[in-house]
């Protein structure tokens, strides 16, 4: 078969035009060996690095090749980018287990933050909601599951950012949260086990990673906990979700639906209080996740004029934390896993962290509230062996703080400087 080149002699084209048509043939390569590698090798030398298991390193250098960890090693392969962060130190990124990342509210005066979503269509919250993304990394989380979105916004939220078109944490979401009937139908309503299993199977085939049931009453100035969903509920939806590969959360602000979610087997148990004590004994038995997400109650207090909260919504929030975090020090001193959920919602997002403050005050060591936040919080999503340590084969998602968490776990909560999700540079705040 003869060459274009050939053929072009044969029937006499100008060499100009000849060789006008071999550059343009040639520019394209010629352009794709310009552009700068992506994956190519960087070395970042930190001053020290606390890895999520606890390990401490002082003047090591992480070695990433394109989106993972290569190696962590005292030297510096020849001809690589280096990344001096010697000042500060060196942790894996943060994983937040409970969030809502759709929640967005612009401030516009005489709005409230709840009322303002639905007044919007779906496709504008996603654009908008990059905010609540950009603000996550910003305070060190790199990876996020989300725990309630309508309208598949949070599909379309987690598939952008991971096609590159949309900056933000990796994203782990469920969708609609399943509910019990109201006097107002909801998508993901459902009542008795068969409608119940059938919710569940409908999530999972829209795409959602996780299965979410809201076991109680409770939510904003709601603190009230009464169950909703039984047992037998709760347990066809965990039963139907585990078989098809999945994992469940169950909310529960009260100890009824936190003591059916345990013995249902779910993965994850969220917000309780007054946690009995063989469900918490069943809960280390079990190893059931808790994500207590004690600061989301201080936000909601702290901005209760923004919400339209009284007074007395106030000192219910108020007396809700306290009791919420007498069963965080119980659940820890029995050997209950945490992992850190900051239900951050709004203008909450960028405080994400601010969790592992409360973990402290729970008894938490500051390495314990670190794990939290890292391997522990891996564990529940299933990626224990790429999320949550900075070690060979992992993930290169790593962050800067200024300062030593082990002493003061606000290095973390209030003081990130850089923050690399992927082998990608998110925040440059030194």
């Amino acid at each position: 078969m003869p060459t274009w080149h050939e053929e072009f002699v044969r029937h006499g084209v100008p060499a100009d035009f000849r060789a006008k048509f071999i550059r343009m043939r040639l520019l394209p390569l010629l352009l794709l060996l310009c552009i700068p590698s992506t994956a190519a090798v960087k070395a970042i030398r930190f001053g020290k690095l606390i890895d999520g298991d606890g390990t401490q390193l002082t003047n090591n250098v992480i070695v990433i090749d394109g989106d993972r960890i290569r190696e962590v090693t005292r030297d510096v392969p020849a001809g690589v980018e280096v990344i001096d962060l010697s000042r500060y130190t060196g942790l894996p990124g943060l994983i937040d287990a409970h969030v809502h990342m759709t929640y967005y509210w612009d401030r516009t005066p005489g709005t409230r933050p709840f009322a303002q979503g639905g007044t919007r269509a779906p496709a504008v919250t996603v654009f908008l909601a990059q905010e609540n993304a950009r603000r996550t990394l910003e305070s060190g989380v790199t990876s996020v599951r989300d725990l309630g979105a309508s309208e598949g916004m949070s599909f379309a939220m987690r598939d952008l950012i991971e096609r590159g078109a949309m900056p933000g944490p990796r994203m782990f979401v469920c969708g609609y949260g399943l509910s019990i009937s109201r006097s107002v139908p909801r998508p993901g309503q459902a009542d008795g086990p068969a409608e119940v299993m059938r919710a569940a199977r409908q999530q999972i085939a829209s795409g959602a990673d996780w299965v979410k049931l809201f076991g109680s009453t409770g939510s904003g100035n709601d603190v009230t906990g009464r169950q909703t969903f039984t047992f037998e509920e709760m347990k066809a939806a965990v039963d139907v979700t585990h078989n098809l590969g999945k994992r469940v959360a169950i909310h529960s602000y009260g100890p009824a639906g936190a003591r059916d979610a345990v013995l249902a087997g779910a993965d994850s148990l969220e917000h309780a209080i007054d946690l009995a004590d063989e469900t918490i004994a069943e809960m280390v038995r079990r190893r059931t996740f808790y994500v207590p997400t004690i600061d989301h109650n201080r936000y909601y207090a702290e901005h209760a004029r923004e919400f339209g909260y009284t007074d007395s919504d106030v000192a219910g929030l108020n007396a809700f934390i306290k009791d919420n975090l007498a069963a965080a020090q119980r659940a820890h001193r029995a050997g209950v896993r945490f992992a850190m959920g900051s239900d951050a919602v709004f203008t909450m997002f960028g405080e994400n962290a601010r969790e592992l403050e409360w973990f402290t005050r729970a008894g938490l060591s500051p390495a314990e509230a670190i794990a939290a936040a890292t391997i522990n919080g891996a564990a529940l999503l299933g990626m224990e062996d790429e999320l949550g340590r900075i070690a060979p084969g992992y993930y290169a998602d790593i962050v800067a703080v200024e300062g030593d968490p082990l002493t003061d776990i606000r290095a973390v909560t209030t003081r990130v400087r850089w923050v690399m999700k992927g082998g990608k540079i998110e925040v440059d705040k030194r």
